[in-house]
């Protein structure tokens, strides 16, 4: 993705021409652009110099966003600076044209209808007053010449914009002022005083000058207020660290952060800034990880943690090995995510696109048409034009520019500050119409940390005995479970060595310890070694109290049970119950077998659980929910990459591996359960108030431009030039304070939820229903006689010939089916079609 700074845009028919430019180009996949930053993204392969040139033949200028800062830190330049520039230019112009406004009121306004003293030369000689105005008039056109520059380029361009309505505005009321000063001396020059007299009724400098001055009122607070918009981001550049203490050479010096590479290594004292990301090398220490996780509660440190850039020290003394730099910083990601968030477009903006792309030039023609209807209906030139000046005046297309932007700029700091990253404007849309979630169980719901919760010898041997074969064999095994019995035995057994290891991936392990044959697993895995029948029943109980019993077998003896857990995280429970007040269906996944699974779904409040999802089933479960409604996967694994991505928004826990966080749309820095309502509740707050926003604005048009048109006068109702330009200025202000009004908005507030409206009126709860036979959407079938890679084919197309299977997942080694149902299909079909291939069902689960 590729981002550029665009400059002359004023107006969403800016932005739609530039868009549409960029996007005729060859190579541009997509393009999107932001009127609130004034920049574009391009996604494709062509040059930049064509995207360039394209914006440039656009009427507009473009350069390329990067810098050699940027490069380094990988955090892109403030948003915000355009805009804070803007203000300030536009305060002084604002200053400036107020001064020159009052004499042009004093002069025309004030002595006419209050009547106010004017110099003894101005006394009765209406030429010189109509000069006076026109000098002051002139002086305020040339401090606002921005909006006759940009307006003229823009018509020759073919490609009008709100600078267009303005400057001809202006320039009409003006010429036709000019014009009437002129007839004036024709009239002096012929002694008709009266005349003269009554063409000062036809002088409209006020009105030129005013409208200049009050639109530039309107951009002045526009400009403040969008600068209000990126405070967010703002607030969290300025944490980024500017210096680094490194060591080299065996001295401590102070180096700009640009010149930290990797491998350095750093030292941070209490109360600094972490300049890169690094590994504590030694020391100890409270780290303050706010800035990136929105968790006020700083987090212990010690030898061999990571520490992040931006973070702060708030108490030991580190010394850490710097191991990511420049862009490769979580600190410089997060500014990035942000950054493109706030940069794209939203799809509900398409509306707002195509209107604003024929609004202006539309704008021009019903004012035209208004003109030339007042006068053939007999009004006067004056009568007429001040119509069509009005009409261009008042209509406005920056309200509708920026009704999306701003909100999704907003939208996107707010979640920034609590730790929500939204990749881009369309993921922080979606989020919202979530209808079903799909909940990954290991390091989603539960904690992702299992430990021992007991150990039973079996058949005469002793604890000591049990973990004497079963630690050696699993410290060879880097699986979870493994690591829970290690940690329980670490420091209290011996580690013996181990010969003949085998690992049977997702079923057990087997090796010899000190000459024993051992073998480690389930109870599939087990009763190939030893018989397990007598162990059944204290299997089963341990499974359905949440545990993952796993049994141990030595010389083809059961020696013992080792229970494993991992518990739900303290905030699990919470969520759950936020997600049902959301209308939310949660659903939790699971490879463990159904009863653990539905002992950890009811300690978290989850009543649908689907256990025995092999890793490349879910994604399938989750093409399988997609029928049903609009679905969100959580998750932390590489295993969950693929669901992440099939699912209609991915979300992933912070805490997980980078690949989840890659494939998903959105990212929970806290990696806490309770942010997955929040998301979907700031979602829906977002996307309300861009439903705001769009309404206020075409409401204002649909309004305003009848009115100015004169559709109301027999009503009495008519409408100055003046005032609709004061209008016009406050549309877009309007648009950007309620945008602004979601920096109030408390993600973890409860009160406002429920349930979303789905067409016909059904909630998204009521709206998904299930039989029965529907409510488990995988069914474990335990298959007896399977041999090899040929009896899995044949067993996997007996399965998916049947009607209603979306997929079967065969594996002769584990001796089970995981069968993928598309719809309702009786466990009877299923044994039938695997018993006609002349294999033994045992089982469906």
């Amino acid at each position: 993705m590729q981002h550029y700074d665009v400059t002359g845009m004023s107006c969403a028919a800016c932005s739609a021409r530039v868009e549409k430019a960029v996007s005729g180009v060859k190579g541009v996949d997509k393009c999107a652009v932001n009127l609130l930053t004034n920049s574009m993204t391009v996604e494709g392969t062509a040059d930049s110099s064509d995207v360039i040139a394209a914006v440039v033949n656009a009427g507009y200028g473009a350069s390329e966003r990067g810098n050699s800062r940027k490069k380094q830190q990988g955090t892109a330049p403030a948003p915000a600076d355009t805009a804070d520039a803007q203000t300030a230019q536009m305060k002084k112009r604002l200053a400036v044209s107020l001064v020159f406004l009052a004499v042009l009121m004093y002069f025309s306004m004030g002595h006419m209808l209050f009547g106010f003293p004017l110099p003894g030369f101005m006394n009765g000689n209406h030429i010189a007053m109509g000069l006076t105005q026109l000098l002051l008039t002139t002086i305020i056109m040339v401090i606002n010449q921005r909006f006759f520059i940009s307006g003229f380029k823009s018509l020759f361009h073919g490609a009008p914009n709100m600078d267009t309505l303005v400057a001809m505005g202006a320039s009409a009321a003006f010429v036709y002022s000019t014009y009437a000063l002129f007839a004036m001396t024709v009239k002096q020059n012929a002694g008709d005083s009266a005349g003269v007299a009554a063409l000062m009724d036809e002088f409209y400098f006020e009105s030129a000058a005013m409208i200049l001055t009050l639109i530039t009122v309107g951009k002045t607070l526009e400009a403040y207020s969008k600068g209000k918009t990126t405070d967010a981001l703002k607030s969290l550049m300025k944490l980024a660290p500017v210096t680094a203490t490194v060591e080299r050479g065996g001295e401590e010096m102070t180096v700009p952060v640009d010149e930290v590479v990797i491998g350095d290594e750093f030292i941070v004292k209490p109360g600094e800034s972490i300049p890169v990301d690094g590994v504590v090398l030694s020391g100890t220490s409270a780290v303050d990880e706010s800035a990136l996780t929105g968790e006020s509660i700083p987090v212990d440190k010690a030898e061999g943690d990571r520490v992040s850039a931006a973070t702060i020290n708030r108490s030991g003394h580190l010394r850490c090995r710097a191991v990511g730099v420049g862009e490769d910083t979580a600190f410089a990601r997060i500014i990035q995510m942000v950054t493109d968030a706030a940069g794209s477009k939203a799809p509900i903006a398409k509306t707002a696109d195509k209107v604003s792309g024929i609004f202006v030039p539309t704008v021009i023609g019903i004012a035209v048409v208004t003109f030339a209807v007042w006068l053939l209906v007999g009004q006067t030139v004056g009568y007429a034009l001040a119509r069509g000046i009005s009409v261009l005046v008042i209509s406005c297309p920056c309200a509708l520019g920026l009704a999306t932007p701003v909100a999704i700029m907003v939208g996107s700091g707010v979640g920034a500050k609590n730790g929500i990253l939204f990749k881009s404007a369309e993921s922080l849309e979606v989020c919202g119409k979530t209808e079903i979630v799909l909940l990954d169980k290991t390091g989603t719901v539960t904690k992702g940390q299992p430990v021992v919760t007991a150990v039973i010898p079996q058949n005469g041997f002793d604890e000591k005995e049990l973990m004497s074969v079963a630690y050696p064999l699993e410290a060879m095994s880097e699986h979870p479970l493994a690591g829970a019995v290690c940690s329980y035995a670490g420091g209290r057994y011996d580690r013996a060595e181990v010969t003949d290891f085998m690992n049977f991936s997702g079923n057990g392990l087997i090796g010899t310890v000190n000459g024993i044959s051992v073998a480690a697993g389930n109870m599939a895995h087990i009763g190939k070694y030893a018989d397990v029948s007598g162990i059944a029943h204290e299997v089963e109980d341990l499974s359905s109290q949440g545990n993952t019993p796993l049994i141990f077998a030595a010389d083809g003896k059961v020696c013992g049970i080792i229970a494993v857990a991992d518990t739900i995280k303290d905030d699990a429970v919470t969520a759950v119950k936020e997600l049902s007040g959301l209308g939310i269906r949660p659903v939790m996944l699971t490879g463990d077998n159904e009863r653990t699974a539905k002992a950890i779904g009811k300690q978290a409040g989850i009543s649908e659980v689907i256990a025995g999802v092999l890793p490349d089933g879910k994604e399938s479960t989750v093409r399988k929910y997609k029928a049903y409604g609009n679905v969100a996967m959580v998750g932390d694994g590489i295993n969950d990459a693929p669901a992440l991505t099939g699912a209609d928004t991915g979300i992933a826990i912070g805490a997980g591996t980078d690949v989840a966080i890659d494939a998903a749309d959105i990212v929970l820095m806290k990696s806490g359960l309770s942010d997955v309502p929040a998301a979907i509740r700031l979602s829906r707050a977002v996307i309300r108030n861009i439903r705001q926003n769009l309404f206020w604005a075409f409401f204002y048009n649909v309004i305003g431009i009848p009115l100015a048109a004169g559709c109301f006068v027999k009503l009495g109702i008519t409408l100055n030039p003046m005032i609709g330009a004061a209008a016009m200025s406050l549309s877009s202000f309007c648009v950007v304070t309620n945008a602004l009004r979601l920096n109030l908005f408390n993600v973890h507030d409860t009160k406002g939820d429920r349930p979303i409206k789905k067409k016909g009126g059904d909630t998204a709860e009521n709206d998904v229903k299930y039989t029965e036979e529907e409510k488990t959407v995988t069914r474990t079938m335990t298959i007896e006689g399977m041999m090899c890679g040929h009896c899995e084919a044949n067993v996997k197309k007996a399965l998916e010939a049947i009607e209603g299977v979306a997929s079967a997942e065969v594996s002769h080694e584990k001796g089970t089916a995981v069968v993928t149902l598309s719809g309702s299909v009786p466990d009877e079909v299923l044994k039938k079609a695997v018993e006609d291939k002349d294999y033994t069902v045992k089982g469906i689960a």
